[in-house]
């Protein structure tokens, strides 16, 4: 191998080993095991997000590949209607062309023609993560059969009267003309105010003070409403108001609804331009009076002064007319959440439209059930309230949009507006026996992609048609998300698959945290903290970080912020650490459900992590390469002690990771893989190896007996690590297989380590790790009195059990050898040991002589602080115990170990303090 770890080298030669091998694709054996990708926007590119969640589904699939499931991992991309449409809108301004003067056919053309050129950016970048999904199936929401199950999904539903079209209240933007959906739409805190308008009684006995922020808005009021219970207003409900600027008469009415201590207790009502007043119009049956357009300008309905303003000059316009009139009573500072398109930028405006919608709440009775019982599982389970909760008061979707780019709405009308919905406009007219002469117009709006993206599970695999994908990966085992789409994608997916399916689409949602900067804030690029996993893979300078992070950004003080910050956090730019150490770093912060701070320090670890594997395979190539390994399974050697502890602790480590991957934990089990590989494995055991292969006097077959365990641990820890780091384990694997007595042509379809607890030898463990805690102690007191690492060191033992005094006598070579000693004398009882510097290993004092050693002032500082940590330790340990609900609730054995270790402490206090007296006498 080569002296040094270059991941730039190994990374992309064997991604595109795998995919033109086919490894990607279902096995045809073994037990299907299905994960559909939630598709990313064809317009989009990977963000942190994004690879924190691909990551986590590749180690799932390359885990269950490995363990021989039949598995598919369905990939594809959303067209990402609005997104993509502005993208192309875009293109064309800058040729100075309007969609509106090429039609919309020639609109679609240019479309398709940008995402055959541009679209694939995002599955590129998949790639690059190492991505591991079944390229071949690769589908598109606007693909030709996907667009068939979208059709015949929409007719079912209209057919059986569950789809309908209505006047309602929806988010509508402005600048893009259409409407979308809550999570399109983003609410953040910005300074107004609270304008207070005196509204007169019509019987001229006086007026209310209503409150708004939306002044404009006050020109569609169709009430006025107070608390029923509220005594100030009692006596004026059912009375009216003569709306001021307007020729009409608005009634006061009573609504629980209404809060009676905020502002007046007296609040205006727009049905037609507020969510919550919209409802109050329903139980009132107030009439709805829109007075804007689509562009949000004054409409028609308005008084003819503010026709065609636009809404926030028509603002101002009715503010100052108040004013004139006498009626404006105040205005105050007040903070409110403005809600804006996150596309567009603007601000929404609820806006009562004709939009199709489907009945939701029949559909959501089969969908809280099969979680209720159990068909479908949430990890963590504390997602199925939230879940319930708004399936519980789930309101009717609105899934239209007024958009060219998407899934065109089935339906067709005549001249006279009345609608047939079919397949096309040949099964309409035949199935309702229209002339060809009767003019049809089909119906301009598309379907939200929420719509189309429930269908994901199913619709990707063939459905309508039965087809044996469906009938094999259907339903899918897991599905991976955030918690923000729960209500919009995971829960439509249950509705629609279940009643189309008769199944469910999933049998186990696992919901991923948000990914945060290091300080826990959201990543947006207006905060210029955004980082693109790219970057971090393959590096990328200061320059061009501030460039790409600034770039398309118009206000110079903003990016004068973002550049001084990016320079402070990236002096030199971001270095290449490659996809491994990336992923790595993802899977250590992946605790279930909560949101995780990325920090760059993480990942140089993990990069220093990969180095590490890397030196110690080079350590074990050069040990055991011209060498018999035992590869052809011969049995003619012996195991050392060490031997048998790392083959034991392997078994633990294998036991863990499955754990960890069974559980959902990935933390957990790329804990339990660096703690072995790192600390087990190339701290310890590779130092306790070299004792042996270069002692001549050891015997070959002990020799040939630790090459074997090298070389197959090492082989083990490739595999085991393989699903969270693909690159450096197929690099490495590729050269040790053989010598490991392994076959196959690639890592990927080799099988995962399994656990055997006969392998296990727990006096093995517990030798090695008093070799270790003796080792740890020695270089303690080397490090604390500055002696060179090199020096050979007489050193005596003393207050040891009969079990220590064996262990020393059995591993007095390891001992000699890592802990570089010159001589070691087991001291008994009459024995009198010369003033040494201790370390304790339970109750075995290690004592080191001082003689020529010592600096006398920074060992008492050394006892000083060893006995303050005892002193805590003992504190602790006596709070325990003279907690009698401790005591009188705890396991005997529990607080009986309390006990004994409270003793031993104190044993241990008592001979730092006299050894302590022994140097200060010095």
């Amino acid at each position: 191998m080569e002296k040094t770890y270059q991941p730039s080298n190994i990374e992309t030669k064997w991604y595109d080993n795998w995919e033109d091998s086919g490894y990607f694709a279902p096995s045809g054996e073994g037990s299907p095991y299905s994960i559909m990708i939630p598709p990313p926007n064809v317009t989009g590119s990977l963000h942190m997000g994004h690879g924190f969640q691909e990551s986590i589904m590749d180690a799932l699939i390359r885990h269950q590949r490995m363990k021989g499931s039949n598995t598919l991992w369905q990939v594809g991309t959303d067209h990402a209607g609005i997104a993509t449409q502005m993208v192309v809108e875009r293109i064309l301004d800058e040729q100075g062309i309007k969609r509106h003067d090429i039609g919309r056919e020639k609109f679609i053309e240019r479309v398709w023609e940008w995402k055959e050129e541009s679209g694939g950016n995002i599955t590129r970048q998949l790639r690059r993560l190492g991505a591991s999904p079944d390229w071949s199936r690769e589908r598109f929401t606007m693909d030709e059969g996907f667009s068939q199950a979208v059709q015949e999904v929409f007719v079912r539903l209209y057919e059986d009267g569950l789809i309908y079209r209505g006047k309602r209240l929806v988010n509508w933007d402005p600048k893009l003309h259409t409407a979308i959906s809550d999570l399109e739409v983003i609410s953040e805190e910005e300074k107004g105010f609270l304008w207070h308008f005196k509204y007169p009684l019509s019987d001229g006995s006086g007026h209310l003070v209503v409150a708004t922020t939306r002044p404009e808005t006050m020109l569609g009021d169709t009430a006025v409403a107070v608390h029923p219970e509220d005594e100030r207003y009692q006596h004026l409900v059912g009375k009216t108001i003569d709306l001021p600027l307007t020729d009409r008469k608005i009634p006061i009415i009573a609504d629980s609804y209404v809060d009676r201590e905020f502002g007046t207790g007296c609040v205006k009502i727009t049905p037609a331009h507020d969510f919550n007043d919209y409802e109050m119009g329903m139980r009132h049956n107030l009439a709805m009076i829109n007075v804007l357009d689509d562009d949000a300008n004054i409409n028609q309905s308005a008084p003819e002064k503010y026709r065609g303003m636009e809404r926030f000059a028509a603002r101002k316009q009715i503010v100052e007319d108040f004013e004139a009139l006498g009626l404006l009573e105040k205005i105050v500072d007040h903070t409110l959440k403005v809600p804006r398109g996150d596309r567009s930028g603007v601000v929404i405006e609820p806006y009562l439209t004709n939009q199709w919608y489907v009945k939701t709440a029949p559909l959501a009775e089969e969908a809280i059930k099969a979680v209720e019982d159990g068909s479908i599982g949430f990890v963590p389970k504390q997602y199925e309230n939230m879940y319930f909760s708004w399936m519980r008061d789930i309101q009717d979707w609105c899934i239209s949009r007024q958009l060219w780019w998407g899934h065109r709405i089935p339906a067709w009308y005549d001249n006279e507006g009345k609608v047939y919905v079919g397949r096309s406009e040949e099964e309409v007219r035949q199935k309702h026996k229209l002339s060809d002469d009767l003019n049809l117009q089909q119906d301009n709006d598309v379907l939200d992609t929420w719509f189309s993206s429930g269908l994901w599970t199913f619709g990707t695999l063939g459905w309508p048609a039965d087809n044996d994908m469906l009938e094999t990966f259907h339903p899918s085992s897991v599905l991976v998300t955030g918690f923000d789409i729960i209500f919009f994608w995971v829960a439509r997916m249950i509705m629609l698959t279940l009643y189309f399916r008769k199944e469910v689409p999933f049998h186990t949602v696992y919901v991923h945290g948000l990914v945060r900067d290091s300080s826990g804030q959201k990543m947006s690029k207006s905060k210029g903290n955004v980082l693109d996993p790219i970057d971090l893979i393959d590096g990328i300078s200061l320059d061009e970080l501030i460039k790409k992070r600034v770039s398309g950004m118009m206000v110079p003080k903003l990016k004068q912020k973002i550049e001084k910050l990016t320079r402070k956090e990236f002096p030199e730019g971001i270095a290449g650490y490659g996809t491994d150490a990336l992923r790595f770093t993802y899977y250590s912060l992946a605790s279930t459900g909560r949101d995780i701070n990325f920090d760059v320090g993480r990942i140089e670890g993990f990069r220093n992590f990969c180095n590490k594997l890397w030196n110690a395979s080079n350590y074990v190539l050069m040990n055991t390469a011209e060498h018999d390994t035992a590869a052809d399974g011969s049995s003619d050697y012996s195991l050392t002690l060490a031997d048998r502890w790392i083959i034991s602790r392997l078994q633990q480590a294998e036991k863990a990771v499955e754990e960890g991957f069974q559980s959902y934990r990935l933390d957990l089990a790329s804990q339990a893989i660096y703690d072995f590989v790192w600390k087990d494995y190339c701290d310890w055991y590779l130092e306790l190896t070299k004792p042996v292969l270069w002692d001549d006097n050891i015997a070959d077959d002990v020799k040939k007996g630790t090459r074997r365990t090298l070389i197959r641990v090492l082989e083990t820890i490739l595999r085991l690590a393989h699903p969270l780091m693909p690159f450096i384990t197929e690099e490495i694997w590729q050269r040790v297989k053989t010598l490991a007595g392994a076959e196959g042509k690639t890592i990927m379809l080799a099988q995962y380590p399994i656990a055997d607890e006969s392998k296990i030898d727990n006096q093995a463990i517990a030798d090695i790790e008093w070799v270790k805690g003796v080792i740890e102690g020695i270089r303690a007191i080397r490090g604390e009195m500055n002696i060179s690492p090199s020096k050979q060191l007489p050193v005596y033992f003393q207050n040891g059990s009969q079990a220590d005094e064996q262990c020393l006598q059995s591993n007095a070579q390891f001992l000699k050898k890592l802990a570089h000693l010159e001589q070691i004398t087991w001291l008994h009882k009459d024995e009198e040991a010369p003033l040494s510097a201790t370390a304790l290993v339970g109750t075995l004092e290690i004592l080191v002589p001082m003689a020529g050693l010592i600096d006398k002032d920074a060992e008492i500082a050394r006892l000083d602080k060893e006995i303050e940590r005892m002193q805590k330790d003992l504190q602790k340990i006596e709070g325990k115990l003279a907690n009698a609900k401790f005591v009188d609730k705890a396991p005997e054995q529990v607080v009986q170990k309390e006990r004994d270790r409270l003793v031993e402490i104190q044993t241990s206090l008592a001979k730092l303090s006299e050894q302590k007296g022994k140097i200060s006498a010095l």
